[in-house]
């Protein structure tokens, strides 16, 4: 018995794989769906605040219109966008379209490059949107 566990194969670690986009989408997607979790958090926070009265209301957007909040905020909403068309991108894979090389990885950088267009137009949409 000895013999035959020494001489099973190890399986592969993750630092024996080189990173493609498609695995490290994956990753991410994974990632944004849990930062979606806090970020949820932080919206139910706001509407109890909203609901709570005006002095609260004041205090929880002073905290989300600091610097620290607004790049919380801004992470919060390329998570959301970036995971959307992760899972739009799922959806693709799961009518059987999409699954050769060339394709999925100009999929993954799609996301990527969609995500981070479409936050920054969704927070010029707001300023603009302020005045």
């Amino acid at each position: 018995m000895t013999n035959v566990t020494q001489n099973r194969p190890l399986s592969p670690h993750l630092s024996i794989y080189k990173p493609i986009p498609t695995m490290v989408m994956s990753i991410v997607h994974r990632i944004t769906g849990m930062a979606l979790y806090g970020g949820t958090l932080l919206v139910a926070w706001w509407l109890v605040a909203a609901a709570s009265g005006e002095a609260y209301f004041d205090w929880v957007n002073g905290i989300f219109g600091s610097i620290l909040g607004r790049l919380v905020l801004f992470g919060y909403t390329w998570a959301l966008l970036h995971h959307m068309l992760g899972g739009i991108r799922h959806f693709i894979w799961d009518t059987g379209r999409g699954f050769d090389p060339k394709t999925s990885t100009k999929m993954a950088w799609a996301t990527i490059a969609a995500s981070s267009i479409l936050t920054i137009l969704v927070w010029i949409a707001g300023y603009a949107t302020r005045f």
